[in-house]
């Protein structure tokens, strides 16, 4: 693997945590769409791996999928638990939203089925490929 591959694959999960980032901020200072415990927790673990991909563009370091992953895994479960409340899986009584805005709260829907909680779930989704497809290529490296 030559290393401008890794830093392609570094790039995109930089771009999709960037995009998560900024349209989390878009929906909430712009449109005022206030968010719920579950949007939170979701960006409390988005937020840093802008930041994580960054660096590791400027100074490459294989252990960006150290640093990256534990945020991205846990993130992405948050989200997969918000869609499966979204979709009606889980019960709404069950859910840790007890204060605020109610996490089956929905504030869009694109084209009938795209909402804010599965946006989500694409970037810590395509952040995991990602950073899954790059730990391979790191390890055939050896």
């Amino acid at each position: 693997m030559n290393n401008n591959s890794s830093v392609n694959i570094v790039l995109l999960c930089f771009v999709i945590a960037s995009i998560a980032s900024l349209g989390s901020l878009f929906f909430s200072e712009i449109m005022k769409f206030v968010p719920c415990s579950m949007c939170w927790y979701q960006r409390i673990f988005m937020y840093p791996l802008v930041f994580i991909f960054l660096v590791n563009m400027l100074c490459p370091d294989k252990n960006v999928i150290k640093y990256s992953l534990p945020l991205v895994l846990i993130g992405l479960i948050i989200s997969i638990y918000h869609n499966l409340l979204m979709w009606d899986i889980i019960p709404e009584r069950i859910v840790p939203c007890v204060s605020g805005i109610p996490c089956s709260t929905v504030y869009i829907n694109w084209f009938n089925f795209i909402t804010i909680p599965l946006l989500s779930l694409s970037a810590y989704f395509g952040i995991f490929i990602l950073l899954l497809i790059l730990k391979r290529k790191y390890k055939n490296e050896k």
